[in-house]
């Protein structure tokens, strides 16, 4: 029964802090994901307007799947991206990854089609679903299957590969046709394949539009020689092109692993977005909000410092966002600097380090850190740092200072060229700022994430003001207070009378003052008596504030009707000679927060159920709830160990706190050897008895 009321209770706790959420949503393209009870993720969706897609689940009725997962959700959280075709990819990816149960006919299909030139004597051109390390080159992923196949079909048309997936024995159609260059009977220069592969490549890799220009042409020659259906065709490829070209940033072709940094900063908070990228897709973010105290940038790069000194998991690459801030203190001192470099040089760096088709020059050195990174992470690197400047002055305290003295730099902090080069030197992963490309924008968007998780954090918090002060105050106004500072709430807590006990919670202004909660044991009182549980425990807790001139409270609330009420106001008012008022909090057959009671004789305070004063007073009773729950099975726990220990032959109270205090836990002292009981003065034939005794028991 108890198991169900809680149930119910957190059910209403998960529903209100969603609430709230929903309120905060951005209208802008991206994933959801919603969990459970346990933080499992239990579905992955994806929303053109974020906002107006997760709102409708918590609104209207809904029938089937829909409805058995709306029943299960505790919470969710999103991810941005800056168009729906990244949400729809990102959304692949989370489900791969974390398999959602609610996600039943997406889970297991199929993945995103990669255009591939295969890595044989004879190439030829497929379109696959799976990334096999087989040395070919693939494009790719592409979100449209269709379009992926009819541009496959171009290239046929254009480059005369082969066809055949078995090699024929005589020259096919594709031949006579001029698609294919007949390698079952004629000997093929591998030079002659090479170049295909290059002008396909470079076709794939962005130099279409020149062929969108000839397709255009040739359709508007058709279309005025009136052959539609031709003209349809070349219409209908220059669309595929389009859809099959179309960048995106969620996935990179390279397959690195990365960790992309961003992050954002306002009314003196920080928040760091880590995007974890592995195999070239996204998998997951992470979030770190904190106050910070000096330079912006400068606190950043201690940030990352921070989280890799206990990550021993590195990645191939490192991207971290640009120092905005100090382009114009990097800009000033460059004329200053004696020793600067050549602005040609700083360009070349920057063209080397920055694109985006970088997979040489990084896969190898890559794979030089991975296999070098435990020996030289904690000393010097042997490698040189690669350039990616902004200034001169910034590539020139790079090459004079180092990694040690950037980190002295002082007020200007580190700059975004000397903590990238820094962190590398360090970790000996290669870290870059980007400057352009599909890898600033892959920065880009992990800023704007950390943006709005630090925007909704403060919206909430702005919420939570609103609604904790105005609503004690309303309270009062409805009990007939001038002010509600101090509330002070009591709940009991049993299982058929054994280990009964009680707790106080404190909460000031609308707020919990958890420094101020208090635990009772129930001394006097034998089983299951609510109404003597009540009478102990207010006596013994206004005593003391009388004896010690604590602050009195201004509202005495207990868990109960009028008996709890009559109870409370009688230790008071008769025994103590307090006029403290008392109300009483009304639960409803399904343990919810009903009605709140009071006066004398008590009489239902009027509220409304969807107040503000309403809902304080739930989170006031769900919390000393929880508080007495919580302390009640602390000392059952207790009291089983106890028990336990106290069966054994030869064991006493002082020899079972010497055993408590020493092993900690009732389990490690199951788990213990015999030799472990030897320096508590403990015998073999004693040890012995009591792991048997614990082992029969368990």
């Amino acid at each position: 029964m108890d198991t169900h009321l809680e149930t119910i209770q957190e059910q209403e706790k998960a529903l209100a802090h969603i609430r709230d959420k929903l309120a905060l949503l951005p209208e802008l393209p991206g994933c959801y994901l919603m969990k459970n009870r346990e933080g499992t993720i239990i579905y992955v969706g994806k929303a053109k307007i974020l906002k107006n897609r997760v709102r409708s689940y918590f609104t209207g009725s809904h029938e089937g799947k829909t409805q058995r997962l709306v029943i299960d959700i505790r919470d969710f959280e999103y991810i941005v991206t800056s168009s729906n075709m990244e949400a729809l990819i990102l959304e692949c990816n989370l489900i791969k990854l974390h398999q959602p149960r609610y996600n039943v006919l997406l889970k297991d299909d199929k993945t995103f089609p990669y255009i591939k030139i295969t890595n044989e004597k004879h190439p030829k051109l497929e379109v696959t679903r799976r990334v096999l390390k087989d040395k070919a080159r693939y494009f790719g992923p592409y979100p449209n299957a269709y379009a992926a196949q009819q541009t496959k079909k171009l290239l046929d048309r254009m480059y005369p590969l082969r066809k055949c997936g078995v090699m024929p024995k005589e020259v096919c159609l594709y031949y006579h046709m001029g698609q294919c260059l007949a390698p079952c009977v004629k000997d093929i220069e591998k030079e002659q394949y090479d170049g295909i592969r290059d002008e396909i490549a470079r076709f794939l890799g962005g130099s279409h539009e020149e062929i969108k220009k000839e397709l255009r042409r040739k359709m508007e020659e058709a279309a005025e020689d009136l052959y539609f259906e031709r003209a349809k065709e070349l219409r209908d490829q220059i669309l595929n092109i389009e859809a099959v070209m179309e960048k995106q940033k969620i996935n990179a072709t390279d397959k690195k692993d990365r960790d992309v940094f961003g992050y954002s900063v306002d009314k003196g908070w920080m928040c760091v977005q880590i995007l974890y990228i592995r195999q070239g897709k996204m998998i997951e973010r992470h979030a770190s909000s904190f106050p910070f105290y000096g330079e912006a940038y400068a606190d950043f790069l201690s940030y990352v410092t921070q989280y890799y000194s206990d990550n021993p998991a590195l990645p191939q690459e490192i991207l971290l966002p640009a120092n905005e801030e100090g382009v114009a203190i990097a800009i000033e001192g460059e004329a200053r600097s004696q020793q600067a470099a050549s602005r040609a040089d700083i360009m070349a760096a920057n063209e080397a380090a920055d694109a985006d088709g970088d997979d040489g020059d990084d896969e190898a050195q890559s794979e030089q850190g991975a296999n070098s990174q435990q020996e030289t992470r904690y000393g010097e690197a042997a490698a040189e740092m690669p350039l990616v400047a902004e200034s001169a002055t910034e590539y020139a305290a790079d090459s004079n200072n180092g990694a040690g003295n950037a980190s002295e730099s002082g007020a200007s902090g580190l700059g975004d060229l000397n903590g990238a080069a820094a962190l590398q030197q360090w970790l000996n992963v290669k870290a870059l700022v980007p400057k352009r490309g599909s890898k600033r924008k892959m920065v880009e968007m992990a800023s704007e994430n950390a943006r709005v998780s630090l925007e909704e954090k403060f919206r909430l918090i702005e919420r939570n003001e609103e609604r904790t002060s105005g609503a004690a105050d309303r309270l009062g106004y409805a009990l007939g207070f001038d002010s509600l500072h101090r509330v002070e709430a009591f709940d009991n807590s049993n299982i058929q009378g054994t280990n009964p006990v009680s707790a106080m919670v404190v909460f000031l202004d609308g707020k919990p003052a958890k420094q101020e909660y208090r635990k009772y044991k129930v001394r006097t009182v034998k089983g299951a008596d609510d109404y003597a549980t009540m009478r102990e425990v207010i006596r013994r807790r206004y005593e003391r504030v009388l004896k010690e001139n604590l602050p009195m409270p201004d509202l005495v609330l207990v868990d109960g009707g009028k008996g709890q009420i009559s109870v409370a106001i009688d230790v008071l008012e008769n025994e103590l000679g307090l006029s403290v008022p008392v109300a009483g909090l009304v639960k409803d057959s399904k343990h919810r927060t009903a009605q709140l009671m009071s006066g004398d004789p008590p009489e239902v305070v009027p509220l409304a159920r969807d107040s503000e004063e309403f809902y304080l007073l739930q989170r006031i009773q769900d919390e000393v709830h929880r508080f007495a729950i919580s302390f009640h099975r602390e000392q059952r726990a207790k009291s089983m160990v106890t028990s336990k220990l106290d069966s054994i032959p030869g064991i006493g109270e002082k020899r079972r706190q010497t055993l408590l205090k020493h092993f900690g836990s009732l389990k490690k002292i199951r788990e213990a050897s015999v030799e472990d009981f030897r320096p508590l003065s403990i015998g073999d034939k004693l040890a012995r008895q009591i792991l048997d005794a614990l082992k029969d028991e368990a």
